[in-house]
C-alpha cells in the first residue's frame, strides 16, 4: 500500500511542478527539449520537459477541435497546436523540435494519422504516439489496476498487470456529455454550461444533478474491467477535476477508486516522458 501512496506523491509532485512552470516558464541551457501534445475534446495542452525530462514550461487552451477522441477542425487544430508550439518558444528562446501525441485506445486505425498529421503540421518532429491511459500512467507508474482517462470525449481504459498493459477500451462517454447535462439542467448554452463546471465552487451542487453520468461512466469501467481481477481504479483526464466523482465510482464498481491531486495534468506530462530525439516512421 505505502507504494501506492509514495507513487501518487511523486505524481502530485510532478503536476504541481508543472502547474508553476506554466505560470513561470523555466528557460536555461537544456541541450534538448521533449513536448507532450494532448489533443483532447475541451483543451489542447502542451507539456515542455528538459533533457533530464524535468517540466520547464506549459500552456493550454480551451478548444473545440477535437471530438469523441477524434479530430473535426484539423486546420483549427493545427494552428492552436502551432500557436502554442509558437507562445512556449518565445518563453524558453529555443526552437521546440521533438513532440510525443497520444491517442484514445483503440482508435489508432481510426484517427492516429489525423493526430499525427496535426502534430506534424504544426512544425513538430513526432517521435511517438501512444494511447491516453498508457501515457498517464508513465507519470503515475502503477503496476496493477486499472487507470481510466475521462477526457472532454471519452472514456479511455488500460488494465495493467505487473506494470504491462494487458487490456485496453474506450467508449464516448465524457465531460462533453456533463457540460449537456448542465445546460439542460440550469438552462444554460454548452458553452457557458462547459465553463460554470470547470469552476470548482460549483461542484458540490453539480455532484447531485452529474450522478447519473457518473454512473454511466462507472458502468462503462465496469463492464470493461470484469473479469480482469482489477482491486485499485485510477482516475485521470479533466473531467476527473468534479469533486467526489471517484466516491459514486467507487460505489458503482465495487472497486477503491483514487485520483492524483490535479487529474487534468498527467496524460500531457505522461506523453511528454514517452518523446525522444528519434523520428518515428
Amino acid at each position: 500500500m505505502s507504494k501506492k501512496v509514495i507513487n501518487f506523491d511523486s505524481c502530485n509532485e510532478l503536476v504541481s511542478q508543472f502547474e508553476a512552470v506554466v505560470k513561470h516558464p523555466v528557460s536555461g541551457s537544456s541541450s534538448v527539449y521533449y513536448t507532450g501534445v494532448d489533443l483532447g475534446t475541451a483543451c489542447v495542452v502542451l507539456a515542455v520537459l528538459d533533457e533530464n525530462y524535468k517540466p520547464v514550461a506549459g500552456a493550454y487552451r480551451y478548444a473545440d477541435v477535437v471530438r469523441d477522441g477524434m479530430v473535426v477542425d484539423y486546420i483549427g487544430a493545427i494552428r492552436i497546436v502551432r500557436e502554442l508550439k509558437a507562445e512556449l518558444e518565445e518563453k524558453l528562446n529555443t526552437e521546440l523540435i521533438y513532440a510525443a501525441a497520444a491517442i484514445p485506445p483503440g482508435t489508432d486505425a481510426l484517427d492516429g494519422g489525423a493526430i499525427k498529421n496535426v502534430v506534424q503540421g504544426a512544425g513538430f518532429e513526432i517521435t511517438a504516439l501512444l494511447d491516453e491511459p498508457t501515457a498517464a500512467n508513465a507519470v503515475l507508474k502503477i503496476e496493477n489496476g486499472a487507470v481510466v482517462d475521462i477526457g472532454g470525449g471519452t472514456t479511455g481504459i488500460s488494465i495493467l498487470k505487473d506494470g504491462k498493459v494487458v487490456y485496453v477500451a474506450d467508449e464516448p462517454t465524457g465531460g462533453t456529455h456533463f457540460s449537456l447535462v448542465i445546460s439542460g439542467a440550469y438552462n444554460m448554452n454548452f458553452q457557458d454550461a462547459d465553463v460554470y463546471k470547470r469552476e470548482e465552487k460549483h461542484h458540490k451542487e453539480l455532484l447531485p444533478v452529474l450522478k447519473p453520468v457518473v454512473e454511466k461512466v462507472a458502468s462503462i469501467i465496469k463492464h470493461h474491467i470484469e473479469g480482469h481481477d482489477v482491486e485499485e481504479i485510477y482516475l485521470v483526464g479533466g473531467t476527473c477535476c468534479l469533486i467526489g466523482i471517484e466516491g459514486i465510482i467507487e460505489k458503482q464498481t465495487g472497486i477503491k477508486t483514487r485520483k492524483p491531486d490535479n487529474p487534468m495534468f498527467v496524460t500531457p506530462l505522461g506523453i511528454a516522458f514517452s518523446c525522444t530525439q528519434e523520428e518515428m516512421a
